[in-house]
């Protein structure tokens, strides 16, 4: 193995056998291996022929990251060579970098060998060629090439296509800084309105909120959520979604926590129905324009769960096991957009950026551990630390946090306490004032809550607009 400031050392020296002897394909694979994903930039002059013959090695992998190191080069001297491995590769990752590679050099003559990958069949090899190609663009072969991929059945060429083709001007305008990116009405800065959250929406400007985070009622597990069936209760939710997706500002975030929910049998000779919201709503929330990130799931202790095997503890037998339910889903989306969360960071100062950051010890992966939370009012209520996960990761300091079923006021509280400012929604009178306990104005004494009823927010949103 060699380390990284060896190699870097070895690269301002071409007189060097260093890389001669190193990349010899009698090398241990390993030592290869390490070397090739370590090289870096490499230098003009550097000796490319050196990895023609890892083109033919048999590990896939050295194959693969040889052919990305050709491909830094920009040489159209390795253009067979490289045609070779695309032809006769079997490793689809080896065949993409291939790909890669020809289309880096953008070279005319690589021109109709990518072209022909325009109908292989694996999409991301697809994606290589139709890279290489928008170089070209403006030649018309080229141009009616990628015309016929703009009804192609993967959704990432269509998209990839559609993003690439736009013109410089319209690239350069997307680059630019949106002044009122960081900012959010004044009139819903640490608001909670007491009304019906569908009839609230209709009055909020667009891209006002910077985070939305809800846990949405249950479907007639709770004497609190009726509904005339399962499809009302997911167009319901669907319905405030959208108007969520119409405020939320470019690029930014919506988590959804939710849970599969059994609705109790009405006899003994019924069974109980189980309905799985998590997955019901994801093709739902996309075709709204929310794009999915990530799927972290919240794992509570043992206790917490309702048992469910009473009977399979007893008999044992197959077909009767009922799992207790210890998790539910935090779902995270993202407003689609063609710019990247890059994007979204720049229209921050240094300072907000600086002061936002995630310091000390956090959860790597997307199994969170966190106990959960009871209230003596409010009868399914989710614990502070869930909130604070997702109010840090996914908002800066001054962002507004939006939460629809603002229940007992969580979601205010943690972003109260996180320098954040919050509104919320809620129609139930007996909540609002739990959220009013929770939410005590005179623990923020910079930020104190107001609670308005809609009559009172439209005004208030009129004039400070």
């Amino acid at each position: 193995m060699f380390a990284k400031a060896q190699i870097d050392a070895e690269k301002l020296n071409p007189d060097s056998p260093f890389f001669k002897n190193a990349l010899a394909p009698t090398c241990a694979e390993p030592n290869l291996l390490s070397l090739l994903d370590n090289l870096g930039k490499l230098p003009a002059g550097f000796n490319g022929e050196l990895f023609v013959p890892l083109l033919r090695h048999t590990n896939p992998k050295i194959r693969t990251l040889a052919a990305k190191n050709v491909g830094k080069l920009k040489n159209s001297r390795f253009l067979r060579e490289l045609s070779q491995l695309a032809a006769t590769e079997k490793n689809t990752f080896a065949r993409r970098e291939a790909i890669s590679a020809i289309g880096r050099m953008r070279n005319e003559t690589a021109i109709p060998i990518l072209m022909q990958y325009l109908t292989d069949a694996d999409p991301k090899v697809i994606l290589q060629a139709l890279r290489g190609l928008l170089y070209f663009k403006e030649k018309p072969e080229v141009q009616k090439a990628l015309d016929s991929l703009h009804e192609h059945p993967n959704e990432l060429i269509r998209e990839h296509l559609t993003n690439e083709v736009k013109d410089k001007s319209a690239r350069s305008q997307n680059a630019k800084k949106d002044p009122s990116h960081p900012s959010s009405p004044d009139a819903l800065k640490n608001v909670i309105v007491h009304a019906d959250v569908q009839k609230v929406l209709k009055v909020i400007p667009d891209e006002s909120i910077h985070l939305t985070f809800t846990s949405p009622p249950y479907y007639n597990a709770r004497d609190y959520t009726i509904y005339q069936s399962y499809e009302a209760y997911l167009d319901f939710l669907i319905a405030i979604f959208k108007e969520t997706h119409r405020i939320t500002k470019e690029g930014r975030f919506f988590v959804l926590n939710t849970s599969p929910v059994i609705v109790p049998r009405i006899s003994r000779a019924h069974s109980s129905k189980r309905y799985a919201i998590p997955y019901d709503m994801h093709p739902r929330l996309t075709d709204i324009g929310w794009e999915f990130i990530d799927d972290i799931v919240w794992t509570k202790p043992d206790y917490a769960a309702k048992n469910r095997n009473g009977g399979f503890f007893q008999h044992r037998k197959p077909l009767g096991y009922k799992a207790n339910s210890v998790t539910e889903s935090v779902m995270v989306y993202r407003k689609k957009t063609d710019k990247l969360i890059d994007w979204n960071i720049r229209q921050y100062d240094d300072e907000t950026v600086a002061a936002s950051k995630v310091m000390g010890d956090y959860e790597k992966t997307n199994l969170w551990h966190i106990n959960p939370a009871t209230d003596k009012v409010h009868p399914a209520v989710f614990p502070p630390e869930l909130a604070m996960r997702v109010i840090q990761f996914y908002s800066f300091k001054g962002d507004l946090v939006f939460d629809p079923f603002g229940g007992s006021g969580t979601v205010g509280q943690v972003a109260l306490s996180h320098e954040r400012y919050f509104f919320l929604c809620e129609k139930e009178a007996e909540y609002v004032e739990r959220a009013k306990q929770t939410l005590d104005a005179a623990l923020f004494t910079n930020a104190k809550p107001r609670f308005l009823s809609l009559p009172e927010l439209k005004p208030e949103l009129k004039e400070r607009n």
